[in-house]
């Protein structure tokens, strides 16, 4: 797999981890599986400053994030981008019968996936859909032909990816989805800060990244602007630490985020403006 894909078997190891905890924020009981064990030798190799506890709050903050869209919107059409290792379709049980899950990714990682996870199925109710493409190119006709429908509500779920692509693709993926999406769809996601990408506490991580093909490229300090900018409007931005993107993993004090010149990671839930 590329260099990028390999990040997600990164992922799923720190998942792994944390769901074996007593006090666990979640429980990923296909963690390991899908992590191998490429995730454990990349877990020792991109360590940083708070880098798995920030995987942890991320996930436990999207979970609940999707639980809610789920059962406020009613939400049966969902999109994971850049899928990676996720294993939500399966271990959530949040999802509304006759859901439908559209995970894309890159044809290697999204084969290597189904190997790892040899064939298992999702629960009943939920029909999962992987769709070969390159997010950085033209993707949207395979995602219309896999039978995704522009007339119905949409979770989109876009995490840890906005960091390895450039600020141009970014906001073309962005536009994208809303221009996809319709009343009632919700956006999730999260974003590094400018700062965060020379960070001088994270730097053997980010070397680490670098060295083996994927360098962090973007981050944004006014999330709000920017997916203003893109055609969403935020419900809320979390940065970890702060009271429902803590959950007792968040080593650091929180600083405000009119103290400027700290690295700092968001997480956001938005609606199509």
């Amino acid at each position: 797999m590329e260099a990028v894909s390999k990040t997600a078997q990164w992922t799923a190891a720190a998942r792994a981890l944390e769901s074996e905890r007593p006090d666990a924020v979640f429980v990923d009981p296909y963690a390991r599986t899908v992590a191998a064990d490429t995730g454990f030798k990349l877990l020792d190799r991109y360590t940083g400053a708070g880098t798995v506890e920030f995987l942890a709050i991320r996930t436990g903050y999207l979970d609940r994030a999707i639980a809610k869209a789920v059962a406020d919107r009613g939400i049966r059409q969902v999109v994971f981008v850049a899928a990676g290792m996720d294993t939500r379709p399966y271990r959530l049980d949040c999802w509304a019968d006759d859901t439908t899950v559209y995970e894309l990714d890159r044809p290697a990682l999204l084969l290597a996936k189904d190997q790892l996870l040899d064939n298992s199925e999702p629960p009943s109710g939920v029909t999962r859909r992987p769709v070969a493409v390159d997010l950085a190119g033209e993707w949207t006709e395979l995602l219309l032909l896999a039978g995704y429908r522009t007339d119905r509500p949409t979770l989109w779920v876009v995490e840890g990816l906005s960091f390895f692509l450039t600020e141009d693709d970014v906001r073309r993926l962005l536009g994208t989805i809303r221009e996809l999406s319709a009343a009632g769809t919700v956006l999730l996601g999260d974003f590094a800060s400018r700062i965060s990408l020379i960070n001088p506490l994270a730097r053997p991580f980010l070397n680490a990244l670098a060295e083996d093909g994927a360098p962090w490229r973007f981050g944004t300090d006014e999330p709000e602007q920017f997916l203003a900018e893109c055609g969403w409007q935020v419900r809320e931005v979390r940065q970890p630490g702060e009271e429902g993107a803590e959950f007792g993993r968040w080593p650091y004090r929180v600083v405000p985020r009119e103290v400027p010149g700290v690295p700092r990671s968001f997480l956001y839930t938005a609606d199509p403006a």
